[in-house]
């Protein structure tokens, strides 16, 4: 089964965070990277840009409305993301819990549904 790990975090204490202690972050990063691929449990993922990058859509009065940077009103900004390949959400869970975003941030573990009728399984 895959799941979807959303790591999100404050980019403001990302970007006042002292030199060394960026390197350390993402030197535990790259072990963790090292770790997923290790383990044949890495299934993709990836680093995002700052969200002001982002682009929002949405729908209003039936026009398309744009938004730049995203629409939730949080300090805390998706990231970045894993997908991983396990067998089971206790497994999933056990890999977030190592992961580096965990220190200072938070982490959304999400089961992916490739047919529709797993999407009615809330």
């Amino acid at each position: 089964m895959k799941y979807l790990m959303l790591l999100r975090g404050d980019e403001a204490a990302w970007s006042a965070m002292p030199e060394p202690q960026r390197e350390a972050a993402i030197a535990a990063y790259m072990q963790y990277n090292a770790d997923l691929a290790e383990a044949g449990v890495l299934a993709g993922g990836a680093q995002l840009k700052p969200s002001f990058t982002a682009t929002t859509l949405r729908e209003v009065d039936g026009e398309v409305a744009l938004t730049d940077g995203p629409y939730a009103e949080t300090r805390e900004h998706i990231g970045g993301f894993y997908v991983l390949e396990v067998p089971d959400l206790d497994t999933a869970l056990s890999w977030a819990r190592r992961c580096p975003a965990l220190r200072g941030g938070s982490i959304e573990v999400r089961p992916l549904g490739t047919e529709p009728a797993e999407l009615d399984d809330a």
